[in-house]
């Protein structure tokens, strides 16, 4: 899972990872909220967009700390489930850094550059881990066999860091490497931090219902993520009897703000439909993510900016097909986003650049 969306022209199939079917999520939003921002075909916070990668499913490109590298996941000819690449701004130089075997999800930098970060389920198998069917509708897999690793930049020096049983992934990187993480070793979906060796597991989330998909803020106060507080009843039984299955319906969900320590948990959207792949401006006040709240039939997505109390809503792509897991580069003068709009074979989801209209 890790927002891993499963494109298919309609991460998430879109490849959201995470972050990680072959259908949009479907989220039906009466009455979407209204947006300021440019018109349709008006992307008028974005400027010399470039395409840096051309084939496949591509996402989740995240920058390095000192905004040189992309660290990204890609499922392309040869390679038949997400493997972790990084390349260079302009995309060239692609280079596979994780192992070959099984799926891995959610790449990241560590602030001193000398380390990578990713979840993979080589260890459960070689193979790509199976993918779920369609018995209960369009749902995404929670592979127990995700545990998240550090690596060298080159792959090299490969060193586990979770051992839980069940989920681990999702994971990303505060200023200080204090890494924050998805996993359901409690038996839900829940975020935890831990040190970058793994120690000092804290679990700072304790909602019913799916949290994850964590950023910590650029100072490092404050962790997005997205979420869905199911209250008791038949939706959170569904839920939970999914996620015993290794599974997850991600159909509702919005956007929320707590410290570092998981302390004062906050709302930050009330849009509707499906938002995640929430990440900061490096202001520390704003922030950017993608929704579908805005299409009633729910298959189309594209980023907005918000600030963190909720007002302030900006609609920045206008594309028609899927706009997702946005990141700006550390001094805001780029955006790098995974898109569809383009796609020389329907469902193809490559990662863009553009640099941002202030």
């Amino acid at each position: 899972m890790s927002m891993r969306i499963w494109v298919a022209v309609g991460s998430l199939a879109l490849v959201v990872v995470a972050g990680c079917g072959d259908v949009e999520p479907e989220s039906h939003v009466p009455d979407a909220p209204v947006a300021s921002g440019g018109t349709e075909g008006e992307e008028v916070r974005l400027t010399n967009l470039r395409q840096l990668t051309f084939g496949g499913q591509n996402a989740e490109a995240y920058y390095s700390f000192d905004g040189s590298r992309l660290i990204f996941q890609t499922q392309r000819e040869g390679v038949p489930c997400d493997q972790i690449y990084t390349m260079e701004l302009n995309g060239t130089n692609a280079q596979m850094v994780s192992t070959g075997d099984g799926r891995t999800t959610c790449g990241y930098f560590f602030p001193d550059g000398e380390s990578i970060l990713y979840a993979s389920t080589h260890l459960g198998g070689a193979e790509c881990p199976p993918e779920p069917g369609f018995e209960s509708g369009y749902v995404w897999p929670v592979y127990d066999t995700y545990d998240i690793f550090t690596a060298n930049p080159d792959g090299s020096g490969l060193t586990r860091l979770t051992s839980e049983d069940g989920y681990d992934a999702e994971a990303t990187i505060g200023p200080d490497g204090r890494i924050v993480f998805t996993s359901v070793r409690d038996g839900d979906m829940e975020i935890y931090s831990m040190n970058g060796d793994g120690s000092d597991v804290q679990r700072l989330t304790n909602n019913p219902g799916p949290d994850g998909g964590p950023f910590f803020s650029p100072d490092g106060s404050k962790i997005v993520y997205r979420g869905r507080a199911i209250e008791p009843g038949a939706a959170l039984d569904e839920f939970r009897s999914l996620l015993e299955q290794g599974l997850w319906r991600p159909t509702a969900l919005e956007i929320f703000v707590m410290d570092a320590d998981g302390a004062n948990p906050r709302q930050v959207t009330q849009l509707g439909g499906a938002s995640f792949g929430p990440f900061w401006h490096p202001d520390g006040e704003r922030i950017i993510f993608s929704s579908n709240f805005h299409d009633p039939a729910g298959r189309d997505f594209d980023l907005f900016i918000i600030n963190e109390d909720g007002s302030g809503l900006e609609r920045i792509t206008f594309n028609g097909t899927f706009d997702g897991f946005p990141m700006f580069s550390p001094d805001g003068a780029q955006l790098v986003f995974a898109s569809n709009r383009g796609a020389r074979v329907e469902g193809d989801t490559n990662v863009f650049i553009a640099d941002w209209v202030e």
